[in-house]
This record gives structure tokens, C-alpha cells and sequence, in this order.
């Protein structure tokens, strides 16, 4: 049996990889697949991404793989406060991890490419309009929208830690309809800040993106508290309007 901190940090590391990597694809220097209907791509491959991700970890976590999931859950009481932090450690983790080998399969494509907005925006998001308030709001919403979903379905308990604990994870979604749902906010919300709605896949890349060896590069850590507070707010308020329903 996995250890649930590791499922976390394999099933966040897929995310990433995959995802990350299907905006390098659509987006670096002489790559195949360099402007091709970039946004069905994008949107597509995080769907698919989630899937994986799901698949692999569901059975052994739950397949969180987001800080705000996890939170949202145990903000409804459907998850163990003391399993939080590890947790989100492990998703950091292993978002870091994915943002670095979809950068080491790309490495030729990096190094071609000379814009640092391309180059940065394969490894964590950034708004097409510049407004804090209302690019706080989006990944509020997109993310409340996620948690919210998640709460509604679920199957039987899994255990965790010698604990017994409601399968509220985004395993909970049997892989297949989180990987929809996770499409559908993309294409219906992500066109204003690029739907991070997840702390992790996008502190965790910034970070690592950070520490390239590249001239010229900027991690815009002006905007990095958006994609971290506004779908743990979010989160949070899904858990607590789930509380009240329920």
C-alpha cells in the first residue's frame, strides 16, 4: 500500500507533468505542436491530466492533489485536519517535481525560446487583464465550483493513516468525471487568469521556475498570492456552504 503523502506527491507530479507539458508543447519554439488550437489543447490536456493523476493515487489518498481540495474537505469535515499538512507538502512537492521534468523533456524547446512570458507561462499561470480583485474572484470561483462538485459525490470510506476516512478526495469521482469537471471549468472560467484553481500547480512551478538558471526571467511574485488564496478561500467557503446543505 502507498503511503498517502507519497500517492500525493505521485499523483500531483503527473498533474504537473502532463499538464505543463501540454502548454509547453502548444507554446515553446519549434515544437510539433506550436500553435495549434491552443486553448481546446490546453483545457483538453488538464482535464486528462486530472484523470491520470486521479487513476493512479485515488485508491491510496483519496487524489486530492490540491491544497484547496484538501482544505475545502476538511473545512466540511470530511477530512483529518492532522493529515493536512503533509498533505500539502507532498502536492507542493510534487508539483515542483513535475514543473522540472516537463522542463528537462522540453530543454532544447526552452532554450530556443526567448520570451520569458512563454517560458513562465509553462510552469504557472498569470491573468489576461491585470485586476487583482477580480482575478482573485475567478480563482474563487473556479475553485469553489471544483470543491463544491467533489463534496456531492463520493464512494466508500478508504483507509489513511490507521484512520478511516470519508472518501471525499477527488478519488471520490472515480477519475473519469473529475477529469470533466476539471475540462468544463477550464473552458467555461479559465480564460481570465489561465483556472489554476489548485495552490500547489502553481506555487510549486513558480518556484521552480524561479530557479532556472535563465537570464532575464521574472516569476511575477507580485501576482503569486492570487492562485494561492483565492482557491483556498474558495475551497474553504465550498466546505462550509456544503456543511449548510447538508
Amino acid at each position: 500500500m502507498i503511503d498517502p503523502y507519497i500517492a500525493e506527491f505521485i499523483g500531483t507530479f503527473f498533474l504537473l507533468l502532463l499538464g505543463a507539458g501540454v502548454v509547453a508543447n502548444v507554446s515553446l519554439k519549434n515544437t510539433i505542436a506550436q500553435g495549434q488550437s491552443p486553448w481546446v489543447l490546453i483545457t483538453s490536456a488538464w482535464g486528462f491530466a486530472v484523470f491520470v493523476g486521479v487513476f493512479i493515487t485515488g485508491q491510496f489518498s483519496g487524489a486530492h492533489l490540491n491544497p484547496a481540495v484538501t482544505f475545502g474537505l476538511a473545512v466540511a469535515g470530511k477530512f483529518s485536519w492532522t493529515l493536512v499538512p503533509g498533505y500539502i507538502i507532498a502536492q507542493i512537492l510534487g508539483a515542483m517535481m513535475g514543473g522540472w521534468v516537463c522542463y528537462l523533456t522540453y530543454i532544447d524547446h526552452y532554450r530556443l525560446t526567448e520570451d520569458e512570458g512563454v517560458v513562465r507561462s509553462t510552469f504557472c499561470t498569470g491573468p489576461a487583464i491585470r485586476n487583482y480583485k477580480n482575478n482573485f474572484f475567478s480563482e474563487f470561483i473556479g475553485t469553489f465550483v471544483l470543491v463544491f462538485g467533489v463534496l456531492f459525490i463520493a464512494v466508500p470510506n478508504i483507509e489513511i493513516k490507521g484512520m478511516v476516512v470519508e472518501n471525499f478526495g477527488l478519488g471520490a469521482l472515480q477519475a473519469l468525471p473529475v477529469g470533466i469537471l476539471v475540462w468544463v471549468i477550464g473552458m467555461a472560467l479559465g480564460g481570465t487568469t489561465g483556472y489554476a484553481i489548485n495552490p500547489a500547480r502553481d506555487f510549486g512551478p513558480r518556484l521552480m521556475y524561479q530557479m532556472l538558471p535563465r537570464k532575464n526571467k521574472d516569476a511575477d511574485w507580485s501576482y503569486a498570492w492570487i492562485p494561492i488564496l483565492g482557491p483556498l478561500a474558495g475551497g474553504a467557503l465550498a466546505g462550509f456552504v456544503y456543511t449548510l446543505c447538508i
